[in-house]
């Protein structure tokens, strides 16, 4: 019977392993995560374990947030042979247009100096390649757009429970400091002498 290897922790040494690993997928670097990690916990400084939650919370939305976007440029780059097809196809013919349009996303420099002339004579720019693109990939750009402001309001909310929480902490701090100030404060009256003696 074979033995069970063994499992490693993908965390890396001076990650906190009371919370969950980071949210990295394939292709995400931990070290990029650990100095977003670094540089929102040196902003925030938190004070306590409540707090250390939170701005994991923070850091995880804010990772999510950047991914999402990054997601959106290369779903447009990706897909720019389909915007430049799509624009092409109202200056040639469809299969003149689906062969440029493939050697054009190659780099063939045959196929980008057509194209480039195509477009020019046209007056045509790559704003129209782009918006073609986009307008192909709209519902999944819409979608991921959900998905940043989603992560955006995860983030935000974390945000304001900090603030929530510092602001109460700032108020009981005041109420017992003035409390300590009205003990220490309170006027004492000498005592009452009757005959010559104390009262």
């Amino acid at each position: 019977m074979a033995k069970s290897r063994a499992c490693t922790s993908n965390v890396t040494p001076g990650r906190m392993t009371l919370f969950a690993p980071p949210p990295l997928i394939p292709g995400e670097e931990a070290d990029a995560y650990d100095d977003l990690l670094a540089r929102i916990s040196g902003t925030l400084k938190p004070s306590d374990s409540i707090e250390e939650m939170w701005l994991h919370d923070i850091a995880a939305s804010t990772w999510e947030i950047l991914r999402w976007r990054r997601s959106k440029s290369h779903m447009v780059n990706g897909n720019m042979h389909r915007g430049m097809k799509t624009v092409l196809e109202s200056l040639c013919s469809f299969e003149e247009a689906d062969e440029l349009s493939f050697h054009w996303a190659t780099r063939d420099p045959h196929s980008v100096k057509t194209i480039e002339g195509l477009l020019s004579s046209a007056g045509f720019s790559m704003d129209e390649v782009i918006a073609e693109t986009i307008a192909i990939k709209i519902g999944d750009i819409e979608r991921l757009d959900r998905l940043i402001m989603n992560a955006e309001a995860r983030r935000n909310g974390a945000l304001r429970e900090i603030d929530r929480r510092r602001a109460n902490k700032g108020q009981a701090l005041r109420r017992a400091i003035d409390d300590v100030q009205e003990a220490e404060y309170t006027e004492i009256k000498p005592p009452q002498i009757h005959n010559g003696k104390d009262a």
